[in-house]
């Protein structure tokens, strides 16, 4: 189910329209990173993260609508922020990841 869900990620940020190629690249690259991330994640862990995986899709999924609410935009990352506050210690570099995908969308004004 993790996987379906990234791949409807990176079907989202191929049709963002937002920003520059260079910064559609970032998101593939960061979405790389997430995935594996992911890949290495415990078992016992998953369920959280489909509950990242679950936020960011909607993320994704509310920046490409072409009558996007920046209301329901907001609320998706703000659950993207709220999942991953239990990975904080556990797994820092899957948080820093997701930090980094959103610092992004936000600098491309999404």
């Amino acid at each position: 189910m993790i996987k379906d869900t990234l791949s409807k990620i990176e079907a989202a940020i191929a049709k963002i329209q937002a920003g520059g190629s260079a910064e559609k690249a970032e998101l593939v690259a960061l979405l790389g990173k997430l995935k594996a991330e992911l890949a290495a994640l415990p078992e016992s862990r998953v369920e959280e993260a489909r509950s990242i995986g679950y936020f960011t899709e909607a993320a994704a999924h509310e920046v490409t609508r072409a009558n996007s609410s920046v209301q329901l935009r907001n609320l998706s990352i703000s659950g993207i922020s709220y999942a991953v506050k239990g990975f904080e210690v556990s797994h820092p570099q899957l948080v820093a990841v997701v930090n980094e995908l959103c610092m992004t969308l936000a600098r491309m004004g999404i």
